[in-house]
Order: C-alpha cells, then structure tokens, then sequence
C-alpha cells in the first residue's frame, strides 16, 4: 500500500478547459464530439511551440500550471499508446520509399516529452516515461510514491493519450477522445492505493481510469476500484 496527497490537478481535453467545464462533465460524463482542437500553450515561445504535437501541448498544458514555481520536481510522464499520428505518418512514408525525417522520428518517440519539457524547463530533476498497459495510471503512481519515498518534495505526474488515427481503431478502443490530466503529488496519507490479486478481467467501463480517478476527486467520493488482467487497484480517500 501507498500514501499520498493529490495537492492539486489539472486536465484537458476538447472543449473542456476549466474547473467548471470538468465538475459538470464528471457529472453526467458523454462523448465528446471528434475535434482538432489543441490546448493553449502559449506560455511557450512560438518556435518552440511548432515542434510540440498535440500531444506534447497536453502534457504541457496541464503540467505546466501544477510545475509553476517548483523547483527540481521529477516528472513521471504516462502514456499507453503514445504519438500514435507521428507513428503512422513515419510508418507510411516507408511504405510509399519516402526519406524519413529525423526530427519526426526524435518526437515520435516515447521520451520525447518528457525530454523537451527538460530542455523547456531547464529541468534535470529525475523524470520517467512509462509505457504501461491498461493500468499505467497506477504503475507511475508507484514511481511517484517511490520518488517521494526517496524524498521528494512533491512529484508532478502526467497522463495523456492521443486520439488515435483511424488505421489504428481495431486496435486502439480505450481513447474515447483526447486527454491529458496533471496530478501534482505529495507525501501524506490523503489517498491511499492498494494493489490486490485475483483472477479478474479488465474493469469494463467507458473512461480511461485517469478521467473515472478524475470523476472520483470531482464528485467527493471516497474510493474508487481499477482492475486490470490479475490486478485489482483500490484507491482509497480519507473522508
């Protein structure tokens, strides 16, 4: 079992930008309609800004905020299916004998966002990109949980996926539209997270854990449980 305070959040996805836009849709949660809307991310300088896909400005939209005047915070990055358009795009101009582009192929990447948001950040703090399956929100929970047990003052933890293309969604069916949400995380015994085992099948919902954890902050409940292949997560508030 771990502990932990979730000292603030921040999310983002198609037209849901504020406090507000989020509390009323974890109260009745719906599809969003499909949209190539990226967040603002203009904090950033313009050159800057060109090289970031959609969803590189995710992450930076909603980590950026929580980051705000921290220094040395280490940065726990999540994402299953990662830069899924960049992929496809690489992957088709081998197929049509294209030269490929090696900007194109450094973001592609899994790291890559975390290695621009230190580069952005002047930011040499400890940082992880986890590929996890479908319950990565909870295996960097355990690399945050471990940072802070090493002594961090507070551990910035990110989770984005990208909608995918349409070549991809036979396989790609857990992204019901663009998300990103930030989590900026401290010790203390506010949250607690449990792993218990069993022979289970996946949790079958309609969010990604990251925006049924979300509903669970927004709508004052005190648990909420993720299971995954033998892997039953229990999360846990102090009421």
């Amino acid at each position: 079992m771990i502990t932990f305070n979730i000292a603030q959040w921040r999310a983002w996805a198609p037209g849901l930008d504020s406090v507000d836009d989020w509390c009323a849709w974890c109260q009745a949660p719906a599809l969003l309609p499909a949209s190539d809307a990226a967040p603002d991310v203009s904090f950033l300088p313009a050159m800057q800004r060109r090289r970031l896909s959609r969803l590189a400005r995710m992450a930076f939209s909603v980590g950026w905020p929580l980051a705000e005047g921290l220094q040395d915070l280490p940065l726990v990055f999540i994402s299953r299916h990662g830069e899924t358009p960049r992929t496809l795009d690489i992957l088709s101009d081998l197929a049509s004998e294209q030269p490929l582009s090696p900007t194109q192929f450094s973001l592609s990447v899994h790291n890559a966002v975390i290695g621009l948001w230190s580069i952005l950040r002047n930011e040499t703090s400890e940082m992880t990109a986890l590929a996890a399956a479908g319950d990565g929100l909870e295996h960097g929970m355990l690399e945050a949980a471990a940072l802070l047990n090493e002594g961090a003052t507070a551990v910035l933890l990110v989770i984005t996926e990208e909608q995918a293309p349409e070549a991809y969604a036979s396989w790609i069916v857990d992204v019901p539209f663009p998300y990103a949400l930030g989590l900026l995380l401290t010790p203390g015994d506010e949250w607690q997270l449990e792993l218990g085992t069993g022979t289970v099948q996946p949790t079958q919902t309609q969010w990604p854990h990251a925006l049924n954890l979300l509903r669970t902050l927004l709508t004052e409940q005190v648990a909420c449980q993720h299971a995954w292949k033998n892997r039953v997560w229990n999360w846990q508030r102090k009421p």
